[in-house]
């Protein structure tokens, strides 16, 4: 948040530039001194014309807790999102089009997110869908999953809580009235059979909810001093080992992970369908060995793409 301050001294008007943020369970506050007796100055105009010396500001600042993160042999790609995430952050404040984007942002996540999962759906009709609320594309299904996607990205932005009824409403809401390869509907709640992913076990069906109850309780614990990208792949990891559902946990994964993103004041992220390979492959890595240095570096890759990709497009908006 972002204002301008403006303090009286024997009649004398100090005017300065405030920003206030919180990073790792820690409240910051930026002050740059723009002058006496102004009479008027606009924070989103200050903001706009010293952009990238405030955004450095606050890099610095949460420099000192990046500097103790052992993530990925590579820690330039760290300190690379982190200042596109304070650059998105302040460019919605100059130009207040977090409304848009977030639209654009849906588009891509949903056919990204479906497609990864075996849609083929092209992206053109996601788009249409979204944007008409129709479309004739032949494989009805696809179109279900679709508006059921639309449905459960709401959700998670308006009333998705960290908790086992949530989880379940959400599989709910991406499930609902679609048909399963074998003819049938999706089976209500938590797996009855157990299932392996990329030859790899998941945890049985009778421990499901202990161990969802078990991912969410270590995420209330750890959410305040965790560097926020690692609580965020840490929860998608584990939740996709769990692997809860009979199918959809994938796209139900994806979905939190942003949540515990965006709610930690970044902007979500995609994992690109034609990286999908490279995704389930990471996936297994970080299941397989003690280091998730692997896994790590291909969430933070997609994070600097689904970025990068998105500054640009908040820049032209």
């Amino acid at each position: 948040m972002s204002y301008i301050e403006v303090k009286k001294v024997n009649d004398v008007e100090y005017v300065s530039f405030v920003k206030k943020f919180s990073f790792m369970g820690k409240k910051f506050r930026i002050k740059n001194h723009i002058g006496k007796n102004i009479s008027t100055v606009d924070e989103k105009d200050y903001l706009k014309n010293n952009f990238e010396m405030i955004s450095q500001s606050e890099l610095r600042l949460r420099k000192e807790f990046l500097d103790l993160l052992d993530l990925t042999y590579n820690k330039d790609i760290i300190f690379q999102n982190e200042m596109r995430s304070i650059e998105i952050n302040n460019l919605f404040e100059i130009k207040n089009n977090q409304a848009l984007v977030f639209l654009e942002f849906a588009k891509e996540f949903i056919f990204n997110s479906n497609n990864i999962e075996g849609s083929k759906i092209p992206a053109k009709e996601v788009k249409k869908i979204i944007e008409t609320g129709n479309s004739k594309y032949k494989n009805r299904n696809e179109v279900k999953e679709v508006y059921n996607s639309i449905d459960a990205f709401d959700y998670i932005q308006k009333g998705f809580k960290f908790n086992v009824a949530s989880i379940k409403r959400l599989y709910y809401i991406l499930t609902k009235n679609l048909t399963m390869s074998n003819g049938g509907s999706y089976p209500k709640g938590f797996k009855k059979v157990e299932n392996i992913v990329n030859n790899q076990k998941t945890v049985p069906p009778d421990q499901v909810e202990w161990a969802l109850e078990n991912l969410l309780n270590n995420y209330k614990e750890n959410k305040k001093t965790t560097y926020p990208l690692k609580l965020a792949f840490d929860f998608h990891l584990t939740y996709e080992y769990i692997h809860p559902f009979i199918d959809c946990n994938g796209r139900t994964g994806r979905l939190i992970m942003n949540k515990i993103l965006m709610n930690h004041g970044y902007f979500p992220i995609l994992v690109y369908k034609d990286n999908a390979k490279a995704y389930f492959n990471a996936i297994s890595k970080g299941l397989e060995q003690s280091s998730k240095k692997k896994y790590y570096q291909f969430m933070l890759e997609q994070t600097k793409k689904t970025y990068q990709d998105f500054y640009v497009k908040i820049k032209n908006y």
